[in-house]
């Protein structure tokens, strides 16, 4: 089968926000820095320092707000920036030289805004010259002076250099954690900073030290060691560095302990270096491109057509489905990685493109290409890259893998010890599938129609094997593991989970429960909205098999949660600010009390039992679904907790807020807080909130015979001031906008029928005072 090149557009940018100043830099400037999220909808563009205009925009695909932001000439710009993995929101870390870093992130309120602002070098006296991001970690090479080296007009050593790395954890509003720094290497020259999925590559650059230039090092924190390798000797080494266990390595020890690795040799004359999962992808100035693997091999790829002239030309190297893919000025070549064959070679109308990776699995959209391959981009559009095959020669394999389904489905089902096989079952007529599809399956349908009804199925179900079979191999594991979580929450959320499902979803969210909840929180079309609120547009399906409540089953596993209870414990992991709205949607969706097959326990008592032991985040989290659970007796009991914290204002607020709603839990309130105004004068300064709190249907009787039940006792005889350091005692002066406030609600328009509405009502000027005259003495 001869394999045909294909060259699609995905999008002509108009749907990005900032679409002009989009396509703007990214024709006005050749050496600007392009990266994409893992979901696809955003894209990062960065002119680095020397820029003539130093900027950053990041634009995002369909509804959002840009981010953009400009550096005048003479003040410090960002060395590099880097989208965060985290699935429940956009983030990104930018990196300035200085060491100072900063986290922007876009949450549940509209824009983009500023989470958090850390220094990497607190020592100062450093400099950054390289940095990368990949998952869950922050790696950068930085310059170290002392007070010696700084002096001017001394020459810098050459292994003034140290490589640290940090870890990142997501934290909320907060933004991220950085753990503590770890330094990997001591006094190594200046090195370029490069991740894979998989492992960190070390490189060297113009200004290394020429003794050192021909060797790199590979760092895979997977397996705690570093691989010192020299490709033009062919030459590698490994040793074990576990930063975990507080392993470190001097680079100058670490070389002389390696024979071989010193002799003479050339600096390596590389033009382009480009991370892919197989590796690091190399290419000289001869036009060869090679591949220095994870275990330090080295092996060439093949050779371009034309080789690239001068630093100043344009290269970028991919990877997709065993095919390289490199674009050198506006020429894009097609190798194969396994015997360097020139494939194909298509002209390009633009000599300015950027290679990006596709989405992560699981997140595009499905009016995209099926077959995945790479996004290319440039002013005039994203297009994606990738090979078309005739329709024809994907019914066979179609037709067996719902045969090699079904045979797994039976085998489950029967006793017999003998393995089942698509032929038994084509030839013995024992596959009993729906009646549509056995109407595909014999023949009464045309060929297409099998693709049409099945494809989103097969399409899944051939990713996930392959994805397995890679998983075997060793190929891609952390990215690959987490690929493959992703596939397994989205299929098991659309199943019925009970009994093996349900044990199976907890352990993928267990193992990884990033993913697990990015796979959840695509399933469940969660939305924020500007209220601090959440939407969703999922099916009320969805929803009823993440709400049912599995305990009440007699097949429940023990120590097994029900998917509602999973949910929620591993956002109150991840993001415990997400964790009461996710419950007040849930609630919205299937009723307070609503469970499987009937009413049950309330949503947010379910999703009490399942907070963690940490004492200041679980009070908080507890009154957050105390208050938005709309349970009058939930609320009574937030509110008591707000009066014990002497929170009065936030207790206030939370009555105001259900007073339209419940008349009575208003009333209930308002008397629990009129008798701690009784009590103490804490309450004095949140007097007319009390007002506004107060019922419409209170009589001033009503509201003196309440205060006179929590009056505290007095021990002796009134005075008419209180004793220093004795808290004052309720006056008629406190109690007068009460006073008014309930005699007016319910003020008469006969004759006074109370003895104190005079009071209530006097106009409040007084009589005026007789004359003074001599005082006759008798």
């Amino acid at each position: 089968m001869k394999r045909v090149g294909s060259l699609r557009l995905l999008s002509d940018l108009s749907n990005f926000s900032g679409a002009a100043r989009l396509r703007e830099l990214l024709a006005g400037d050749p050496a600007v820095r392009v990266r994409g999220s893992l979901d696809g909808r955003y894209l990062l563009l960065l002119r680095p320092p020397g820029s003539p205009s130093p900027q950053l925009l990041v634009a995002v695909r369909g509804p959002g707000v840009e981010l953009e932001r400009a550096w005048p000439e003479g003040q410090p710009s960002p060395l590099d920036a880097f989208f965060l993995p985290w699935p429940a929101r956009p983030a990104l870390i930018l990196v300035w030289e200085s060491g100072l870093a900063e986290v922007w992130g876009a949450g549940i309120e509209p824009g983009w805004r500023l989470l958090q602002s850390t220094e990497l070098c607190p020592a100062g006296r450093a400099r950054v010259m390289a940095v990368a991001a990949p998952r869950g970690r922050l790696v950068w090479c930085e310059e170290r002076q002392s007070g010696a080296e700084d002096q001017p007009g001394r020459p810098a050593t050459p292994f003034s250099h140290c490589v640290c790395a940090v870890s990142l954890e997501p934290s909320g509003e907060a933004g991220t954690i950085l753990g503590r720094t770890q330094v990997l290497l001591h006094h190594c020259p200046s090195l370029e900073v490069i991740a894979s999925r998989k492992d960190i590559f070390l490189v060297p650059t113009a200004t290394t030290w020429p003794g050192v230039a021909h060797v790199l090092l590979i760092w895979s924190h997977t397996k705690g060691k570093v691989i010192v390798a020299a490709p033009g000797l062919g030459l590698s080494h490994s040793r074990s560095l576990n930063p975990r266990q507080g392993d470190t390595w001097d680079f100058r020890t670490l070389l002389r302990s390696l024979p071989g690795l010193l002799s003479p040799r050339e600096p390596l004359a590389v033009h382009t270096w480009a991370p892919t999962p197989q590796g690091l992808l190399m290419l000289d100035f001869r036009g060869t491109v090679s591949l220095v693997q994870s275990h330090g091999c080295t092996r060439t790829v093949g050779t371009l057509q034309e080789a690239p002239i001068g630093l100043d030309s344009s290269a970028a190297l991919g990877t997709f489905h065993g095919t390289l893919a490199c674009v050198l000025g506006s020429s894009l070549e097609l190798l194969d990685m396994g015997s360097g064959q020139l494939l194909e070679r298509k002209v390009l109308s633009t000599d300015r493109v950027h290679l990006l990776e596709p989405p992560a699995p699981g997140m595009k959209d499905d009016k995209e290409l099926e077959t995945r391959g790479l996004c290319l981009l440039s002013a005039l559009g994203l297009f994606c890259v990738g090979w078309e095959a005739s329709r024809d020669l994907d019914l066979p394999s179609a037709s067996n893998l719902v045969f090699e389904e079904a045979c797994s489905y039976y085998q489950r089902r029967s006793l017999r010890g003998a393995q089942l096989t698509p032929e038994e079952l084509r030839l013995n007529s024992t596959f009993q599938a729906p009646q549509a599809l056995a109407s595909i399956l014999q023949g009464h349908l045309p060929p297409s129609a099998l693709l049409t009804t099945l494809r989103a199925e097969l399409r899944d179900y051939r990713s996930l094997e392959l994805l397995k079979t890679q998983l075997v191999a060793g190929d891609e594991e952390e990215a690959g593991w987490t690929e493959l979580a992703e596939h397994e929450v989205a299929r098991l959320l659309r199943t019925e989970l009970t009994g093996d499902h349900l044990a199976q979803l907890n352990t993928v969210f267990q193992a990884l429960p990033t993913a697990a909840w990015g796979a959840t929180f695509r399933t469940l079309q969660l939305q924020p909205d500007g209220n601090g609120k959440l939407r969703s547009q999922a099916p009320p399906d969805v929803w009823k098999r993440v709400l049912q409540d599995t305990t009440a089953t007699k097949d429940a596993p023990n120590g097994i949660l029900p998917p509602f209870e999973l949910l929620c414990q591993c956002l109150c992991q991840l993001e415990p600010q997400w964790l009461p709205p996710f419950v007040e949607l849930a609630q919205l969706q299937g009723g307070p009390g609503w469970g499987a097959g009937g009413p049950g326990l309330p949503l947010y008592r379910r999703a009490l039992a399942v907070l963690g032991e940490d004492g200041t985040r679980r009070e908080a989290l507890e009154l957050e679904l105390l208050l938005g659970s709309g349970r009058p007796k939930a609320v009574l009991q937030a509110v008591g907790q707000l009066v014990q914290k002497e929170q009065w204002e936030r207790a206030l607020e939370a009555g105001l807020a259900l007073a339209p709603s419940s008349p009575l839990l208003r009333s209930e309130i308002f008397k629990l807080l009129l008798a701690e105004f009784a009590r103490h004068r804490h309450l004095d300064a949140h007097l007319p909130l009390l007002c506004r709190l107060c019922p419409p249907e209170v009589t001033p009787e009503d509201l003196l015979l309440l205060l006179q039940a929590h009056l505290p006792d007095e021990v002796g005889p009134p005075a008419p001031f209180p004793e220093p350091g004795v808290e004052p005692p309720l006056t008629v002066g406190l109690l007068k906008a009460l006073l008014e406030q309930t005699g007016a609600q319910g003020r008469p328009s006969g004759p006074v029928l109370s003895p104190y509405e005079d009071i209530l009502w006097d106009p409040g000027t007084p009589p005026p005072t007789p004359p003074r005259g001599p005082v006759t003495t008798l």
